[in-house]
């Protein structure tokens, strides 16, 4: 049972952003600072990415742990109530998520997740950047 009326529920949901999120910008601004430049959320391409870098042919998808079901990670948790709801709906997320990447590595594109946990520190998303993206 939600513990929550549905217009606190409803007003809370609707705080949740799809994109420009914290972990999306810690990301950016560590891309930026390398010295990467990149296009946002490029609609042409399946599930809208959220850092498209063109001339390398390569994209950085970054998920939250939560709502893109990370595995083995203790944000992915399901919550307590409404399971009949939040199952499903977390995992056909997950399914997207994988089609979407599957369709982007057909059309020749390079795909990199990170994962909202792995931006709480700056140098391991620094490596892994300059690991997969080479020099700027």
């Amino acid at each position: 049972m939600d513990t929550l009326t549905k217009s606190e529920r409803s007003r809370r949901m609707a705080l949740i952003r799809a994109k420009d999120t914290k972990p999306e910008k810690a990301v950016r601004h560590i891309a930026f600072s390398l010295g990467f430049r990149y296009r946002l959320h490029v609609r042409s391409l399946p599930g809208n990415p959220d850092l498209v870098f063109v001339r390398r042919r390569k994209i950085v998808l970054v998920h939250g742990c939560f709502w893109h079901r990370h595995p083995r990670c203790a944000l992915a948790r399901l919550p307590k109530s409404r399971l009949d709801f939040w199952e499903p709906k977390l995992s056909l997320n997950r399914k997207r998520d994988l089609k979407n990447i599957a369709k982007l590595r057909r059309q020749g594109w390079s795909v990199m997740v990170i994962w909202e946990c792995e931006t709480q520190d700056p140098c391991v998303i620094e490596r892994k950047l300059l690991t997969f993206l080479g020099k700027p």
